[in-house]
């Protein structure tokens, strides 16, 4: 997702995706333990949305103050 159509999401909205997020990324990691990961890069790309969401979360935190 990019990052212009995060800063369209409200804060609860950008939130649920941290979570879904990070849900993803547990499970990633789980598969990489047990040898079942298909996709590498996954791990990657997850990890840097992350920080995406997270950015956006706190640009907005600190434009409201």
């Amino acid at each position: 997702m990019k990052a212009s159509e995060l800063r369209q999401k409200t804060k609860d909205d950008l939130i649920a995706v941290l979570i879904e997020l990070s849900k993803e990324q547990f499970n990633l990691r789980m598969q990489k333990g047990t040898g079942q990961l298909a996709k590498p890069n996954e791990i990657k790309r997850v990890r840097r949305e992350i920080a995406r969401v997270q950015t956006i979360i706190n640009e907005s935190a600190s434009a409201a103050v």
